[in-house]
């Protein structure tokens, strides 16, 4: 295992603590410790049958990625999910980011107002986001990662193929 716990972070307002098995996923401020990997969040039978999760890379980038989201998203009729692996340093407690909650949080939502599309932004406190992506993503989920298109390769596409090689399906948004 390369990490021993995982926090998610959401935001509603609410700030109350509780098991990761236990919380529903959506606007809602959730702090908690993770046993072991974190869970995909459940799915109520009124919610889209479809997710398209859109992964932070960089800002121009996940921009870019919303906006070929939310064009897929609304030929599917499916709801988009950004996720936002924040890797933590081992020196410190997965509790203590280097960067306050609140302030990602405000920077996070001020990225999905500006790609223009519904968005439920999901914040994972972790240790190496590769292995958070993995337990967080449903099997054969369809996953958008933006970048820029070189002829070597670059951490957008790494991921990219990484996740291809674990199942998904990727689609990568080139930035303009």
């Amino acid at each position: 295992m390369t990490s021993s716990g995982l926090f998610s972070y959401d935001r509603t307002g609410s700030t109350e603590m509780e098991e990761r098995r236990d919380m529903a996923l959506g606007f809602e401020r959730v702090v908690t410790p993770g046993i072991g990997r974190p869970t995909p969040p459940r799915k109520n039978e009124s919610e889209h049958l479809l997710d398209v999760a859109v992964v932070f890379t960089t800002t121009a980038a996940t921009v870019a990625a919303l906006r070929t989201a939310g064009a897929l998203a609304r030929q599917l009729d499916a709801c988009i999910r950004m996720l936002v692996p924040q890797v933590v340093p081992y020196p410190l407690p997965l509790q203590s980011p280097p960067i306050l909650l609140d302030f990602s949080e405000q920077r996070f939502r001020e990225i999905a107002l500006e790609s223009g599309v519904g968005t439920t932004v999901q914040i994972y406190l972790c240790r190496d986001n590769l292995e958070t992506l993995k337990s967080v993503l449903a099997r054969r989920s369809v996953v958008v990662i933006g970048g820029r298109k070189r002829w070597w390769p670059t951490t957008e596409s790494s991921l990219a193929r990484k996740l291809r090689r674990a199942g998904h399906e990727v689609i990568f948004a080139e930035m303009e």
